[in-house]
């Protein structure tokens, strides 16, 4: 026997599950030698897709360690608890429960959790005492925010915010720092997966509350209890990527397998094994290697249908990496929304839908200095202001900018941010200034009959914006987003990609995402010269809701958001009033606003509002009187009439101004009806309304 192997049998074997808890995936890839167990002879052997036997003396190279599921515990009320399985693509969303266990130094936070410049990976702790530093002192019961980790002359340290009145500061702990550290509540939701990714402790248990089950029927799962809203202890069950001396897939080894194996990493050549390389890492390979030929050593288990030609491929060139443009997109409906990423280079054409809007502050938020916002109120509004405007069904107003004004309230002069419009009255045009905290409702009025492109969108329009397909891509096979009856833009995001082409098919490129398709990949060569890489194919890619909900948390981690419009005053509580319906004098035929993208020599045609809460409403005018008190003020409630599609072949959509004037008339006639039996309605008749 060798003195490397006389070397190995004085080491100590551990089992591969306790291996696996002291594994530290840093200092990935290990080499491990298996040391007892009763197996069959010969070499690894497969079963349901994981390596279930090994036998005694196989030498392994560890490359990757994944949690395959999540052991949950169920805390019962009284004695005892029970353990189920959560798969890790379980739909819903989770809010975490704070450690109560003490972490006694910085270095055991920084073991624990994961630590780095990314927001859901920036944890925040109280301390049980006093630190104090060399030019400041952190109180006890500070909070206390770890940012990032850095290193100076081979000394690790941690980077930490602290708050105090509202101002940061900043402030670096060493690894070696002591003290209590207390982990504070996490008021955010997470998935599974991201808390997977960013909060769960090496070591420890984390405990969760189950804060809302997503929609979706196609997932089956019975285990946790039908509208469960209690605790579960999340422990992980790991599995290990491996790659063996005389293969080149990767196996996948349960870390629960009953074996024993010692590390001798430090007693052979790693380069002598396989060395497949994830699509990230490759992503972060220096850009003087690229275009090289990859062999594909693990496809994606999961993927778009024009992704999956990577299941079978086995060769393909990666010309280069980028950042590529993609829309966030969602269809419009109140129920079962299906969620896009539309690529730039999409070729079909769009026109424009009508946007909603339940807030003043919305408006305001919405208004461009390249077109005139125009809008119609769709439910009705009390203004409590001396000097600000009453809303009522069907007002028409032109956006115009927010503005500062003195009002009385209660009998006293105040300060309040107000909208400044023009209200449509007949052929003029009434200056008036709305709340901001108007919760009332809007739907924009369409006078552009142009159908533009994705690109021209975002650089003429601010998003969100509302559009359907006018003109599908016709280089696209099936273009899903025809079929769709209005889109929400949402926002543009920027997605790493690689640029690869199969290796036998040089007809055709792909923009394959780094951070949503996972695949192995072991690199060869550098392809023949002259290998330019092809048009880029149009992927239209149909998103789950978790990644939806997981794009737009981290787009939005880089945005500052808009400051929150101001709350609805409370009503001076000496008044009891009822909302009364004015009768202001209107001419029969109001003309069509001082808009230079109005044609006036043309009638408006009928519009149908597609609204996620209007779709499914009775197509019928519906007219509500309510009597306010001192503690309850009933708004005026109201629906849109759903009209059929206009038979043009364009299929421009515009709300008629007849229509408007017409639901004035019908709110008006109504309310006089409705004010004789005001007093005989009881609340179940209100309900029947709502």
């Amino acid at each position: 026997m060798g003195r490397s192997s006389q070397k190995i049998q004085f080491k100590m074997a551990l089992t591969l599950q306790e291996f696996t808890y002291s594994l530290d995936p840093k200092t990935l890839p290990r080499i491990i030698q298996i040391q007892s167990g009763i197996y069959f002879q010969g070499s690894v052997y497969e079963m349901f897709g994981n390596e279930c036997c090994l036998p005694t003396g196989e030498v392994i190279k560890i490359i990757g360690l994944n949690i395959s599921t999540l052991s949950a515990e169920i805390q019962k009320e009284g004695p005892g608890s029970r353990s189920i399985e959560l798969p890790l693509d379980y739909p819903g969303l989770f809010k975490i429960v704070a450690d109560s266990e003490a972490y006694y130094s910085v270095g055991d936070i920084v073991k624990s959790l994961h630590i780095c410049p990314n927001r859901l990976s920036q944890p925040v702790f109280k301390s049980a005492v006093d630190i104090t530093l060399s030019n400041d002192t952190i109180q006890q019961g500070e909070t206390i925010m770890f940012t990032s980790l850095g290193e100076v002359n081979s000394e690790q340290f941690v980077n930490t915010e602290v708050m105090r009145k509202d101002k940061k500061h900043s402030f670096t702990l060493p690894l070696s720092q002591q003290g209590g550290f207390y982990e504070c509540e996490d008021d955010q939701f997470y998935t599974l997966k991201e808390i997977i990714e960013w909060k769960l402790p090496r070591g420890r248990k984390r405990a969760v509350h189950l804060a809302k089950t997503s929609a979706n029927k196609e997932f089956k799962f019975c285990e946790l209890p039908e509208n469960f809203t209690g605790e579960l202890t999340l422990t992980p069950v790991y599995e290990l990527q491996a790659v063996m001396k005389f293969r080149k897939d990767i196996v996948h080894i349960p870390s629960s397998l009953d074996v024993e194996v010692i590390d001798v990493t430090d007693k052979y050549d790693i380069n002598s094994f396989v060395q497949p390389l994830s699509i990230n890492d490759i992503f972060n390979r220096p850009s003087n290697i690229f275009p090289i030929v990859a062999e594909i050593i693990e496809g994606p288990e999961h993927t778009v249908e024009s992704f999956k030609f990577l299941k079978f491929c086995k060769e393909v060139i990666i010309h280069r990496t980028l950042q590529a443009k993609r829309i966030l997109a969602s269809e419009i409906r109140s129920d079962a929304q299906k969620h896009f990423l539309i690529p730039c280079t999409y070729n079909g054409k769009f026109k424009r839908r009508p946007r909603e809007f339940p807030t003043a502050y919305d408006l305001e938020i919405a208004k461009s200095d390249k077109e005139q916002l125009h809008v119609v109120a769709t439910k009705a509004f009390e203004s409590h202001y001396e000097g600000l405007e009453t809303v009522f069904v069907g007002d028409q107003f032109l956006v115009q900018h927010r503005k500062t004004s003195e009002v009385i309230y209660g009998g006293t002069q105040k300060t309040v941010e107000a909208l400044a419009c023009e209200r449509i009255e007949g052929k003029g045009y009434e200056p008036v200034l709305i709340p901001m905290c108007m919760e009332g409702g809007f739907v924009e009025v369409i006078h552009d009959k142009k159908q533009y492109h994705i690109s021209e969108i975002c650089q003429k329009f601010q998003l969100p914006f509302n559009v359907k397909v006018a003109m599908r891509d016709l280089s696209i096979g099936e273009d899903i987003l025809a079929t769709m009856l209005g889109l929400h833009l949402e926002e543009e995001i920027t997605e790493p990609c690689l640029l690869i082409t199969p290796l036998k098919n040089l007809s055709e490129c792909w923009e394959i995402p780094v951070n949503r398709i996972k695949m192995s990949l072991q690199l060869l060569h550098r392809p023949d010269k002259g290998t330019e890489p092809p048009p880029v194919k149009t992927v239209v890619e149909e998103i789950s809701e978790d990644c939806y909900y997981t794009l737009r948390r981290y787009v939005n981690a880089t945005l500052h958001p808009p400051p929150r419009p101001p709350k609805k005053p409370l009503q001076p509580p000496s008044k009891s009033f009822k909302l009364e319906a004015p009768q202001p004098k209107r001419p029969d035929a109001p003309s069509s606003p001082k808009s230079p993208h109005v044609n006036t020599s043309k009638p408006f045609k009928p519009i149908k509002i597609v609204s996620p809460e209007l779709q499914n409403a009775t197509p019928q005018y519906e007219f509500m009187k309510i009597t306010a008190t001192e503690s309850n003020l009933q708004k005026v409630r109201s629906s849109e009439k759903l009209m059929k599609e206009d038979d043009d072949g364009h299929d421009y959509e515009y709300i008629d101004q007849d229509e408007v004037e017409s639901i004035r008339k019908k709110f008006q006639e109504k309310h006089t009806e409705n004010k004789k039996n005001c007093k005989q309605k009881t609340g179940n008749q209100y309900e029947e309304h709502m």
